[in-house]
């Protein structure tokens, strides 16, 4: 009895999402869906927007537990916004990404959540930063995450290329998140887009109505 209310418990932490984030000629793109899931199929909420906003052109998307990945980019966010005021500029993408992986590495044994960090600096332009559970860290052109992300492998890897246009980068990531939600079912809803360019950061809601469509649904 005891082994199977442990893995009952265990099975209860499950969630699911879809996140990405690619370059593009002068910025970033950082997108995710919008359903958050207890379990293997329960849907608790179709209107999370798991896209935070941690300083003026730097975002982070979240997966995993969504209590941690929330705790995180706060503990993030106040630690950035001192580390702005103390060099009294602001702070570059790799700082932000790497707090995040200070924070996971020094908590890894209590987190369930991962990261993708995605902004433009002065320094370095757009950049995306990958921050999994346990707190490596990686730089990457393109990065995808969560339970949806297994369907898109293919995709993005066939379908990406340097130095997109931002038409091209937008289509891109509306197509992968479109595939992964079709095929996850604790994926889904709207996807929410952060374009991030030297002016600044738009954010984008796109309805499921709206989302391309591959095949009978």
């Amino acid at each position: 009895m005891e082994r199977l209310q442990l893995h009952s418990q265990i099975k209860g932490v499950s969630t699911g999402t879809t996140i990405l984030a690619v370059k593009f000629n002068g910025g970033v793109i950082i997108g995710s869906d919008s359903r958050a899931s207890m379990g293997e199929s329960y849907v608790s909420s179709k209107t999370i927007n798991k896209l935070i906003q941690v300083h003026d052109r730097i975002f982070c998307c979240i997966s995993g537990s969504l209590a941690d990945a929330q705790a995180v980019t706060k503990m993030a966010k106040f630690q950035l916004s001192f580390h702005s005021i103390q060099m009294d500029s602001p702070p570059l993408v790799k700082a932000a990404a790497s707090i995040m992986k200070e924070l996971c590495y020094n908590n890894k044994e209590e987190l369930q959540a991962g990261f993708i960090t995605a902004g433009w600096d002065r320094k370095k332009g757009p950049q995306i930063y990958t921050v999994a559970l346990g707190g490596m860290m990686l730089s990457q052109p393109f990065a995808i995450g969560g339970s949806g992300s297994t369907y898109i492998y293919g995709y993005v890897d066939a379908k990406f290329k340097p130095d997109m246009t931002l038409e091209e980068a937008t289509q891109f990531s509306k197509n992968a998140l479109a595939l992964a939600m079709g095929r996850d079912n604790v994926s889904g809803g709207v996807v929410h887009l952060v374009v991030i360019t030297e002016a600044g950061a738009k954010h984008v809601v796109v309805p499921g109505d709206k989302l391309p469509k591959f095949h009978n649904e």
